[in-house]
């Protein structure tokens, strides 16, 4: 799973980030290099979705998870999860099967600090920078599942890997 949601084609998108100049959508365009393989045609790129993401956690029984493209998120001052939906002013328990829904949901968010720092050549968690362990946290938190592998860099071998066994409560340190 991206650190970051993409898309192509069609279809409601309700993290989705404008591709303008200096915005997060475009950072994530172009640092992560999120173009069409066929058409070279940019992808649709937004905030992590929570409640996508716990959908397809629940329907593929994931018992951890792999965050990839971690670092391409290096440099945003303020990143934003999209932790819940809400329709008609309603909170909703889950995603919702209906797309005229989805198509109308407002995203509730939580915005974490960024970091700035090259985390490229981190081999632990505990290289990572505060603000990207806290990043991690928080979504392992919010899902419920572990991540146990977290990627840190384009090539194949830029993975941590945290092993097994760890606490998901996210607590800020002292």
């Amino acid at each position: 799973v991206k650190a970051y949601c993409t898309r192509v084609g069609e279809g409601p998108f309700p993290t989705e980030l404008e591709l303008s100049e200096g915005s997060p959508g475009l950072h994530f365009s172009q640092v992560g290099a999120e173009y069409g393989t066929t058409t070279g045609r940019p992808r649709r790129c937004g905030w992590l979705d929570i409640p996508q993401m716990k959908y397809s956690a629940l329907i593929n029984g994931f018992t951890s998870i792999n965050l990839t493209k971690i670092d391409v998120l290096t440099g945003i001052p303020e990143l934003k999860l999209g932790k819940a939906y809400k329709y008609k002013g309603q909170a909703l328990p889950s995603m919702p099967a209906s797309l005229e829904v989805l198509s109308n949901v407002e995203v509730e968010y939580e915005t974490l600090p960024g970091w700035t720092e090259d985390i490229s050549t981190c081999k632990t968690f505990e290289e990572l920078p505060e603000n990207c362990q806290r990043y991690i946290l928080r979504v392992q938190e919010l899902l419920g599942i572990p991540i146990r592998w977290i990627g840190v860099g384009p090539n194949r071998h830029d993975v941590i890997d945290r092993g097994e066994g760890w606490d998901l409560s996210f607590s800020e340190k002292d």
